[in-house]
């Protein structure tokens, strides 16, 4: 459902675009009102034409959410619908005048969108290209009137470039603040408030794509006792060595966030019990060899796993829970899957079977959404 893109490589940077898109919608909307109100009083002078460029405009921001909702790829869909308005409105430059046109400045507002939106190596390729569009807009097409009066294109430039740095400043600030609010201290994963709406919109995307989505829920297996042999400077580290061998298992799709205490949990969009059982098993192999801190941990996973309108994060969550029961209750150290929710019953992957499978305990119900865990 979701792969890495050069524009947004982490999820981190994909969160942004999709909550900033949601943040600037009404900011967008009174811009856009300014402008048109601007381009109809002044088509006497500059003529109606201008009025449908606008509206070719409009027409691709009022398309853009929809399309976000429900792409895989949302970030494309921003970066594509800001090259339609940077192209929309070099266009109405070239017809107005080109180095004369009274429409020169607003060349600006795409590279503000991009950085607004983006990780700071796209917004230098937004700048560039944004440069790049406004020497071809005036130099390139009236080269003579543009080198006898260079001053309009200067002058938009470096409104260009102040724009830019000071919108990248506030969203560097703001992204800061974001990044302590989601981003666990110890190991670096995203946390429980990451994973609310994140969780919402992979729900959405598979009801309208029919596709899966798998949870494993991850245990550090007798945590309390390196607490209590090692200290627990040396128990954190133990998780940070836990959460780096997570990670560099799973693809940039395949999201992992720290519940807290020992508990993680592993999302996999796209992603089916039996794909989901591969990754679990890797997953749990990586940890037993990798030795945190020199020490022979271990994880035990419980699986679950349901298919479009049936991912539901309540239902997924309490199944993988009981499979994680299940696992610590069979010796730990292992991966067991829960029933499909379908109704066909599903197969733990030690191959042992499962005679009963238990029911989520209501102190491990999740709340708001997500669970805390206690220690196992």
């Amino acid at each position: 459902m979701m792969g890495a893109s050069w524009l947004c490589p982490t999820e981190l940077d994909r969160s942004r675009v999709v909550d900033a898109n949601a943040r600037v919608r009404t900011i967008r909307m009174v811009g856009s009102g300014a402008v048109g109100a601007a381009l109809l009083i002044s088509a006497p002078w500059l003529g109606s034409w201008t009025l449908v460029l606008f509206a070719l405009a409009v027409a691709n921001f009022l398309n853009v959410d929809r399309r976000m909702d429900e792409s895989p790829h949302p970030e494309r869909v921003s970066a594509c619908a800001i090259l339609i308005t940077l192209a929309l409105i070099a266009s109405g430059v070239v017809l107005s005048g080109g180095p004369t046109s009274p429409a020169l400045p607003w060349m600006v507002l795409p590279a503000a969108l991009v950085a607004a939106r983006f990780r700071p190596q796209v917004v230098i390729a937004g700048l560039l290209l944004t440069v790049l569009a406004i020497l071809l807009a005036t130099l390139g097409v009236r080269p003579t009137a543009t080198l006898r009066d260079p001053v309009p294109v200067f002058t938009t430039l470096a409104l260009l470039t102040g724009v830019v740095s000071i919108v990248w400043a506030l969203q560097a600030a703001e992204l800061h603040h974001r990044s302590d609010a989601i981003l666990d201290p110890l190991t670096g994963l995203l946390n429980r408030h990451a994973l609310v709406p994140r969780f919402v919109e992979i729900s959405v995307q598979a009801r309208l794509t029919e596709q899966p989505v798998c949870l494993l829920l991850c245990d550090v297996d007798n945590f309390k006792a390196i607490n209590d042999l090692h200290g627990h400077d040396r128990g954190d580290a133990v998780l940070r060595d836990v959460a780096y061998a997570l990670r560099k298992q799973l693809r940039s799709f395949e999201l992992v966030y720290r519940l807290g205490g020992e508990e993680f949990l592993v999302v996999l969009p796209g992603i089916d019990a039996a794909a989901g059982r591969d990754v679990a098993e890797r997953l749990r192999v990586t940890v037993e060899q990798s030795r945190p801190m020199g020490l022979a941990v271990t994880i035990s996973l419980g699986l679950s796993a349901a298919h479009g309108e049936q991912v539901d994060y309540d239902v997924l969550f309490r199944a993988a829970d009981a499979a994680l029961y299940e696992s610590k209750r069979a010796g730990r150290n292992l991966v067991t899957a829960a029933p499909d929710p379908t109704g066909s019953a599903g197969e733990p992957t030690d191959t042992r079977a499962l005679d009963s499978f238990p029911a989520a305990s209501p102190a491990r119900a999740p709340v708001a959404g997500v669970a805390q865990a206690p220690a196992r």
